[in-house]
């Protein structure tokens, strides 16, 4: 049977915003938000990235797509989408993949409606359409300028004032995503054939990015419009100070610092330790009081650490834990090279911030009062929640295939 496939293009080029597809939108980049939309759509058989850039596939890769190598020729400015599909497709074929229904997603659209995309593949393959766009509705009054710049009515009569609810609406593409019979496509090669329809969107998830200011108002959306999600890793990292403790410390007489720790921490990383997910402690500074704390919990440590993100990367390789599958837990401006890195950046709720804008979970509990423990609770939530719906605890892992139950459906 043919599959439906998601194909997301992602160049490593981009004018505008460098490197514009990692770039972090609520934590995640961008391209990976993209995978994981079409990764969670129940409809989509196979989720490929075509990049020709390394580190934009090695980051899709760990997100669970499929990689296909765009050539060069196909990587600059002047390259249309549809080129690049076409030729995802042509690989795809070459790969043995049946390509039956193509869902082409764009990373950056960072807020995919995954039901309204799940609609649109499902009206494809029933061929009730050949051709679903992403829209918004709008009842906006639309102008434009014409000879001598002078205004004209677009979609109303200017002499009639309809009222709301008097009017019916239009749709307003958002770019998020275009679902089409891959026949056809290739025949037209053209998003748009036959018979056309509209997947109505939420005009909040509507925003599509193509400047820095557009980057900075996702961001501020992407709190108010993420679902809260399980927090699913193989592993948790923490700084130390300002999350094990209050950011505080004491000094006596002789220069002997001292700390204050929380007690349902300890139980958190106990807890951590019992469910088999590795614990780090991971500091700039080199401190005996970290030492005593990190052999009191039971976990790793590293300090003393000028680059944090080279340890961590390290670390987590030593164990062949993806970082991806890696929560790491700051609250300053030295955490950030670390929380860039990750699948899931965490932090406390009064952190930098800079340090709140680039989490994918902000805390309910400050540092030294339970934040460890707090992101312990999640994480075993996660677990728990995962086992008992027979979820893949790796949530991004794709057997490739439709199953008998997604073609019958």
């Amino acid at each position: 049977m043919s599959e439906n496939v998601a194909i997301i293009p992602a160049r490593g080029g981009s004018k505008g915003i460098p490197r514009k597809n990692l770039r972090r939108v609520g934590g995640v980049p961008l391209v990976a938000r993209a995978v994981d939309a079409a990764v969670r759509c129940p409809s989509i058989h196979r989720v490929v990235v075509t990049t020709d850039d390394p580190d934009i596939a090695a980051v899709a890769a760990e997100w669970g797509a499929e990689i296909v190598q765009r050539p060069a020729e196909l990587a600059g400015d002047q390259t249309s989408s549809e080129g690049g599909l076409l030729h995802a497709l042509g690989e795809l074929e070459a790969r043995g993949v049946d390509v039956g229904v193509v869902a082409f997603l764009q990373a950056t659209s960072p807020f995919i409606d995954v039901d309204a995309l799940d609609a649109a593949v499902r009206s494809v393959r029933s061929r009730r359409r050949d051709s679903v766009f992403s829209a918004v509705e709008t009842f906006g009054f639309l102008w434009r300028k014409g000879v001598g710049d002078a205004a004209e009515a677009v979609n109303h009569d200017a002499d009639v004032r309809l009222r709301r609810q008097d009017r019916s609406p239009d749709y307003l593409e958002t770019g998020a995503f275009y679902v089409m019979r891959a026949a056809g496509f290739r025949a037209v090669r053209h998003r748009f054939f036959g018979s056309i329809g509209v997947a109505a969107v939420p005009a909040r998830t509507a925003i599509e990015i193509d400047t820095p200011e557009e980057l900075e108002i996702a961001c501020a959306l992407a709190p108010l419009i993420d679902r809260p999600r399980p927090v699913l890793v193989d592993a948790v990292v923490t700084d130390f100070d300002g999350v094990h403790t209050d950011d505080t410390v004491r000094v006596d007489q002789d220069g002997v610092e001292a700390v204050t720790v929380s007690r349902t921490d300890g139980m958190g990383v106990s807890l951590l330790r019992a469910a088999g997910i590795p614990v780090l402690i991971l500091s700039t500074e080199a401190n005996p009081v970290v030492t005593a704390r990190a052999r009191k919990l039971g976990v790793d440590v590293r300090q003393d650490a000028r680059d944090k993100a080279a340890a961590l990367r390290e670390w987590a390789a030593e164990r062949g834990i993806p970082l991806s599958r890696v929560a790491y837990l700051g609250n300053d401006v030295n955490d950030l090279p670390c929380l860039e890195l990750v699948g899931w950046p965490v932090a406390v709720p009064d952190a930098h911030p800079s340090v709140l804008a680039s989490a994918r979970v902000v805390l309910d509990r400050a540092g030294g009062a339970g934040a460890v423990r707090d992101l312990a609770e999640r994480v075993l939530a996660g677990r728990a929640e995962a086992a008992a719906t027979s979820v893949d605890p790796v949530p991004n892992r794709r057997s490739g295939s439709p199953s008998a139950a997604q073609e019958a459906s």
